[in-house]
């Protein structure tokens, strides 16, 4: 991964909303609605997941994990590097979740990702892909 922030760079700042994931009682029905009566372009589903396509932005569709009010939904910012991204944000005392870690790879692609919370507990993420 390439032009990744310094984690001194004052000029570094999340903008770029990469996924945003929602959660929902039901994939398939949600699937069904969000597809075929929104329009939405669905990109593909996994085992209680669905993901669609808002003109370059990602919508996850998902099943709630435990009982954690802060991750009803979730923004997932883009960033270059999630690694250095998080070395900046730690450095301005975001407190990750846990270390930068690859959630999907492929021959081809790698996707990683780290999660904090905000100032009101709402879980974030940082995502980024490579090869």
């Amino acid at each position: 991964m390439t032009d990744t922030p310094n984690p001194q760079d004052t000029d570094f700042g999340l903008d770029r909303i990469g996924q945003i994931a929602i959660t929902v009682q039901d994939v398939d029905r949600a699937t069904a609605f969000y597809r075929d009566t929104l329009g939405m372009p669905h990109l593909f589903s996994a085992p209680g997941m669905a993901f669609f396509d808002c003109s370059g932005v990602r919508l996850m569709l998902s099943l709630p994990e435990g009982s954690d009010p802060g991750a009803a939904s979730i923004l997932y910012y883009r960033v270059q590097d999630a690694r250095q991204a998080a070395a900046t944000l730690t450095d301005r005392g975001v407190h990750f979740e846990g270390a930068p870690h690859v959630v999907h790879r492929t021959d081809t692609h790698e996707l990683w990702m780290a999660f904090f919370r905000d100032s009101e507990g709402t879980l974030m993420a940082l995502m980024s892909e490579g090869e």
